[in-house]
């Protein structure tokens, strides 16, 4: 299996996470993921998430995540790229009861299963199973795709959002 290492770039701060912290956390998930490749992630702001989104989703709004696969001549090396809004991650993690720290981790665990090729719109809830083992494994409160019970969300290839 290729080495997990990726770069993490926290262009808004949020409390209790690190740089260094973040990237351990990927690492560990993209291992317990068994996805092959590094993985680098961006927590931004809204306003670089809406761009992202525009850009590759043809969608003019904010999103908290967004998971692009990499480019087909890196593709065993890079696994691929993880955008994730700070903002939204704190609102989330106001909202539900956890640090926006674990909210983070959250969204990442989530863009990572999007980049093993899990998709949640068309799997009949097998990415929503593997999100919720891998969560507990990790020690995460509630997922993703357990916040909208019944809900289909939309796919993530490329720039894939929730």
């Amino acid at each position: 299996m290729a080495s997990c290492k990726g770069m993490v770039i926290l262009r808004r701060q949020v409390p209790g996470l690190s740089e260094t912290g973040l990237a351990r956390f990927v690492a560990k998930a993209s291992r317990a993921a068994r996805l092959q490749g590094s993985v680098n992630v961006l927590v931004s702001a809204n306003r670089e998430l809406r761009s992202l989104n525009r850009r590759f989703r043809g969608k003019d709004k904010p999103t908290d995540v967004l998971s692009f696969p990499p480019m087909a001549e890196l593709a065993g090396r890079l696994a691929g790229d993880i955008a994730i809004s700070a903002e939204i991650a704190a609102q989330n993690a106001k909202c539900l009861g956890h640090s926006a720290a674990e909210e983070v981790k959250i969204l990442a665990l989530h863009g990572i299963l999007h980049l093993a090729g899990y998709d949640h719109e068309q799997d009949d809830g097998e990415m929503a199973r593997r999100e919720q083992q891998l969560r507990e494994a990790l020690h995460l409160p509630v997922g993703l795709i357990e916040r909208v019970p019944g809900a289909r969300q939309s796919s993530r290839r490329p720039g894939r959002t929730r």
